[in-house]
């Protein structure tokens, strides 16, 4: 079992700044310096940074327009505020400009890089060093490339690791004193992203560190080129005569509840929402009967049902807790995502041996493990699905 103070470590990824970085690309290593501003907040050159990255910046006298990737990132001059997508995103520290050099955040290669463009990016905290991936192809017999679990090249996966921030999730009754579900939930979720990026599948985090991100902004991260979303989180029950008793694993897709525990566990889950901070003019989120509709229209809740039940198959062969199968009900962070999507409850925290199993080495990285080949056999069978109905088309 990993004690409170050191799963705590690992999800910090540690508080102490590096005073360089490498930058690891297909043209070369690059070392770049670190920095303090005024506040001791670590910030590097942008233009060692996009010269290393072959990406270009424009200095204007509001605006720096940042392109990395054929991906543009706007950032507001002397504020910790960037654009990306037409979506407004906060900074630890403002960006700023020293004699005609603007320097950014160390988070901009640490976390925002590694977060929009992960099928690309990877940042590694022990090492401080950025890594531009290149995928290991095999050569198929029609000549087009091949990753060597037989994928095509280019999926890319959301993960989203549950609550986070001013929002712990459930308490955590089995758990090391401290640690709550927000923490194991992202524990998970990296561990999820390291396994399916051995696997050759990109993958978009929600997020990296203890931060809140609403429940309704969490699905619009699986963007048009994202092939599935993945939500990762952790049972419990009231208080009642038992309850310590009931453990197991579920995973979830979007449609009307047909148990009243299903639906107890979105009341649960959707619960969240009075974290966030919304203002009054705020559009609500629709409501899930247009949402189902919607979706009926097209495939992407067959595709959730059917990732939903490899998952839940993949689960039982590692899980010490039984299988209590594949259900639907209605989350709130599954509705935005226009993708197939599913919830995964991994356990019950309030269960002594789901808790145990949930926060333990082994639990951790089976389960991880276990999730990302379900995805990978799910992203193998859409491919032959596509290829068999584009050769219909064909004839």
């Amino acid at each position: 079992m990993i004690p409170a103070l050191a799963l705590l470590a690992v999800l910090a990824g540690g508080d102490v700044a590096p005073r360089t970085v490498m930058v690891s690309t297909p043209r070369g290593d690059q070392r770049i310096s670190v920095r303090p501003d005024r506040t001791g907040a670590p910030l590097v050159s942008a233009p060692e940074l996009l010269t290393a990255l072959g990406g270009t910046v424009k200095l204007g006298e509001v605006w720096a327009d940042v392109t990395v990737a054929q991906q543009g990132f706007r950032f507001l001059l002397g504020a910790p505020l960037y654009v990306f997508n037409d979506r407004l995103q906060a900074l630890a520290a403002p960006v700023v400009v020293v004699r005609d050099t603007m320097y950014l955040p160390l988070q901009f290669i640490s976390e925002v890089l590694p977060t929009f463009l992960s099928e690309r990016y990877h940042y590694d905290r022990g090492s401080a060093r950025l890594v531009e991936e290149r995928g290991r192809f095999l050569a198929s017999g029609s000549g087009r490339g091949r990753l060597a679990n037989g994928l095509k090249p280019g999926h890319l996966v959301t993960v989203d690791a549950g609550h986070g921030g001013v929002d712990p999730g459930n308490p955590g009754m089995f758990f090391p004193r401290g640690i709550r579900e927000k923490d194991v939930t992202l524990q998970m979720a990296l561990l999820l992203r390291d396994e399916l990026r051995r696997r050759g599948v990109a993958v978009r985090m929600t997020r990296t560190t203890d931060t809140l991100i609403a429940l309704g902004d969490r699905g619009a991260y699986c963007t048009e080129k994202c092939d599935l979303f993945v939500s990762l989180h952790v049972n419990s029950l009231p208080r009642r005569r038992g309850y310590t008793e009931t453990r197991g694993f579920e995973t979830y897709f979007l449609a009307e509840a047909k148990t009243e525990d299903a639906a107890r566990v979105a009341r649960m889950e959707n619960e969240a929402v009075r974290f966030e901070s919304v203002s009054e003019d705020a559009a609500p989120l629709g409501g899930i009967d247009f949402i189902v509709k919607d979706l009926q229209l097209n495939e992407h809740l067959r595709e959730s049902a059917r990732i939903a039940e490899l998952v839940q198959a993949g689960l039982g062969q590692v899980h010490t807790g039984p299988d209590l199968g594949v259900k639907q009900a209605g989350f709130m962070v599954l509705t935005t995502a226009r993708r197939p999507a599913i919830l995964v409850e991994m356990g019950y925290s309030t269960n002594p041996q789901d808790g145990r199993f949930m926060v333990s080495s082994t639990g951790q990285r089976t389960m991880a493990s276990a999730i990302a080949e379900a995805i990978v056999q799910y992203l193998l069978e859409y491919e032959r699905k596509t290829e068999v109905a584009d050769s219909d088309t064909a004839r």
